[in-house]
């Protein structure tokens, strides 16, 4: 099979490629399993959240809450949540949905809560930008 040991026949190299490349997309697979498994759509949340089921937490910044934000959301700004950690619910039957303006943000939050412990968070695709596309309602943040 072998000519020199270093060396594979085309056949060994075909197999071993296709091997590679099913362990590699298996890989991807279970990745985008568990990042879906994270994120929760934008009809999910506001229904999730309209019938008081889940907390939805805007985690952009002041500034932006200014634009408008959802009325009921609690504002947890990214910037203060070391400083704010104790404001985000523990008990894992009071599923969190973590909002940002498109998704980055939030994402981003949620793996640093999973870090901690917060197993029951997700993070809604689309974000606020895409709630505001849609014409959905919006309110003024409380002073």
């Amino acid at each position: 099979m072998f000519s020199n040991p270093h060396r594979m026949n085309g056949a060994a190299r075909r197999a071993a490629l296709r091997a590679a490349a099913g362990l590699l997309l298996a890989g991807l697979a279970s990745l985008a399993a568990a990042a879906s498994a994270d994120a929760l759509s934008l009809d999910e949340a506001r229904a999730e959240f309209g019938a008081g089921r889940a907390l939805l937490i805007d985690i952009r910044e002041p500034e932006e809450h200014a634009r408008g934000v959802a009325a009921g959301a609690r504002l947890l700004p990214m910037s203060q949540l070391k400083t704010r950690l104790a404001e985000i619910p523990t008990d894992s039957k009071q599923p969190v949905l973590l909002i940002c303006n498109t998704q980055n943000r939030s994402s981003a939050t949620l793996r640093a809560l999973r870090e901690r412990g917060y197993g029951h968070v997700r993070f809604v695709e689309g974000g606020m930008s895409e709630w505001k596309r849609r014409g959905w309602p919006m309110v003024a943040p409380p002073p």
